[in-house]
C-alpha cells in the first residue's frame, strides 16, 4: 500500500508545488510521507522550502474541508457509513466527537495533535455546523507547525528522508508543545479582548 501512495506522490512531482498541495487533499495519504518527500525534493533543488511549506499547509487544510462537509452536510448517519472510505473508525469518530463537546471549536486546533482523533475531528466540526472561516484558520495554524518539521526534516535528511517520520516521533512533544502553547495562549487572549469589547 505505502509503494502505491509513493507511485502516486511520484507522480505529483510533475506538478511541482501544487502536487504537493494536491497529494494532501487526499486523507488516507499519509503527510508523513509526503512532506518528508517534499523536503527531499528541497534538498535535490527542484522546489523551494518555504514555498513547499506553504503549499503544504493549504493542502493540509484543503483535505479536512473535505471531510468537514462530509460532517456538515451528510449528518452522523452519512458520516458513520462512509467514514471508513477515509481510512477513519467509528470509535475515532465517536472519540473526537467527545472531544469536541468538551472542548467546543477550538479542538479544530488542538485535535490535530492528538493520535487517534487528528484526522476524524474534521467530523464533528462539520456534523455542529462550525464556521467554515474559524475552521479553516485552526486547522491552518495546526497544519503548519507539523507541515515545517516535516518538510525541514526531509529536506535535512536528504536520501534518508524516509527516517524523518521516526525522528518526528521522537522528538515532536518537544517540537510542537511550546507551539501548541503559544497559539492556544493567543486564542485564549483574543476570547478575553473580544469578551471585553463586548
Amino acid at each position: 500500500m505505502e509503494d502505491i501512495i509513493l507511485s502516486m506522490i511520484e507522480a505529483f512531482k510533475s506538478l511541482s508545488y501544487f502536487g504537493v498541495m494536491l497529494a494532501l487533499c487526499f486523507e488516507f495519504v499519509p503527510a508523513e510521507l509526503v512532506l518528508p518527500l517534499a523536503g527531499y525534493w528541497v534538498y535535490q533543488g527542484d522546489m523551494n522550502l518555504y514555498v513547499v511549506i506553504l503549499f503544504g499547509t493549504i493542502g493540509g487544510v484543503l483535505g479536512p474541508l473535505t471531510l468537514y462537509a462530509l460532517g456538515r452536510y451528510g449528518g452522523r448517519p452519512l458520516v458513520k457509513k462512509y467514514g471508513k472510505y477515509f481510512l477513519i473508525k467509528e470509535e475515532q469518530i465517536d472519540k473526537a466527537d467527545r472531544f469536541f463537546h468538551k472542548y467546543g471549536a477550538s479542538i479544530a486546533f488542538l485535535g490535530r495533535f492528538v493520535p487517534g482523533i487528528r484526522t476524524a475531528i474534521s467530523l464533528p466540526c462539520g456534523i455542529m455546523k462550525m464556521s467554515v472561516w474559524k475552521f479553516s484558520v485552526y486547522t491552518f495554524f495546526a497544519m503548519l507547525p507539523v507541515t515545517a518539521v516535516y518538510v525541514y526534516l526531509g529536506y535535512k535528511l536528504g536520501p534518508r528522508w524516509e527516517q524523518a517520520g521516526e525522528i518526528f516521533s521522537q522528538y515532536a512533544n518537544y517540537l510542537l508543545i511550546p507551539i501548541v502553547l503559544f497559539v492556544v495562549w493567543l486564542i485564549v487572549k483574543a476570547r478575553k479582548n473580544k469578551r471585553k469589547g463586548a
